[in-house]
């Protein structure tokens, strides 16, 4: 297969031609100012060493020499080649919480939308990392696999909505079970790994603090982020095309709260920190540069593909022909003379 790298280059072939033309307008300058001088004949005579096939020549050597620089600069590749390459990285499971508690409108616009803009910003600062996602509500669900095709799992973030999940509830200790049983820890016990749960904290499990101990005790770090309000909001759902409130079993609307003393004693079972999407820039930067200070693991390699470039024959070939078209003069080359028995 053929291609060229940067296609654009060969425009500079149109340098040729204009080249051309400026040296047929220049030749024509100078028979006409020889013209004036006196008879072509003798002006030929008085010249006996220059020469107009020499300055055809130097044009030619000219010419040739553009066409190779735009060929070399447009950088000629042939067929592919295989590469591998190795990569250093920490694996990170984000954990998105998507109960209809998230539709609480306490935070702009929900609780769930801003969840989603701040997980889509967090993955833009991860892009060195292997990212896994997990979403949760009334049980966990493994969406993507660690991976590092981060785009892929910016896709699926985007497209979160209370709808995916089968059952209602907060399962976070499941999405915590989930994401180390997703995570490998075989051939790399001593490296740390990462665990962002994402959540309005409104969880009635009892044994959400001794898992997140537990995965902390085998190696992953939990980071809790906490969306909503102390004060809280009425759950909004939509029913046939209406948005109304969520009501319990006696017709009440449901009022619901974030719920700051889990998100702290999640974090601080699993050994990570904790924080609330209030300043969302600080939260990520406060997250990046703790998930930096984790010792990194050598990824598996990576195969792709890749063109071979033959770029610098062209270059090679330009720049002899600009030497030679420098060091040729528009002289003729004196004949030798020579002389035989005196």
């Amino acid at each position: 297969m053929f291609r060229f790298e940067h296609i654009e280059y060969l425009y500079l072939l149109a340098a040729v031609p204009a080249v051309i033309i400026l040296y047929v307008i220049s030749l024509k300058l100078t028979n006409s100012r020889i013209a004036k001088l006196g008879e072509p004949a003798l002006i030929k005579r008085l010249l006996p060493h220059w020469s107009i096939r020499y300055q055809h020549i130097k044009l030619f050597f000219l010419s040739l020499a553009i066409i190779f620089l735009s060929v070399a600069w447009a950088n000629p590749q042939w067929g592919f080649k295989k590469a591998k390459a190795k990569s250093k990285s920490t694996d990170i499971f984000v954990a998105l919480d998507i109960s209809q508690s998230m539709l609480a409108e306490d935070t702009s616009p929900n609780r769930l939308e801003r969840a989603k803009r701040f997980t889509t910003r967090l993955l833009k600062k991860l892009r060195s990392e292997r990212v896994g996602l997990i979403f949760f509500a009334g049980n966990a669900y493994l969406q993507v696999p660690i991976t590092n095709d981060i785009a892929s799992v910016e896709l699926f973030v985007k497209s979160a909505n209370t709808e995916q999940a089968g059952t209602q509830g907060t399962a976070i200790a499941e999405a915590i079970n989930l994401a180390y049983e997703s995570l490998n820890f075989d051939d790399d016990n001593n490296y740390k790994k990462g665990l962002i749960v994402i959540t309005d904290g409104e969880n009635h499990e009892q044994d959400i603090l001794d898992a997140a101990k537990a995965a902390n005790e085998k190696g992953v770090i939990v980071y809790a982020i906490g969306v909503g309000t102390e004060a809280g909001d009425y759950v909004r759902v939509i029913n046939r095309g209406y948005k109304e409130y969520k009501k319990d079993d006696s017709g009440q609307p449901i009022r619901t709260s974030l719920n700051t003393q889990l998100i702290k004693d999640l974090a601080e079972a699993g050994g990570g920190l904790s924080f609330l999407i209030n300043n969302e820039e600080e939260v990520i930067d406060k997250i990046i540069k703790d998930i930096s200070q984790l010792e990194k693991r050598e990824s598996e390699l990576q195969s792709f593909s890749e063109f071979n470039s033959y770029y610098q024959y062209f270059l090679f070939v330009a720049i002899l022909l600009l030497v030679l078209e420098f060091l040729m003069t528009n002289k003729k080359m004196p004949k030798a003379k020579s002389k035989i028995f005196g």
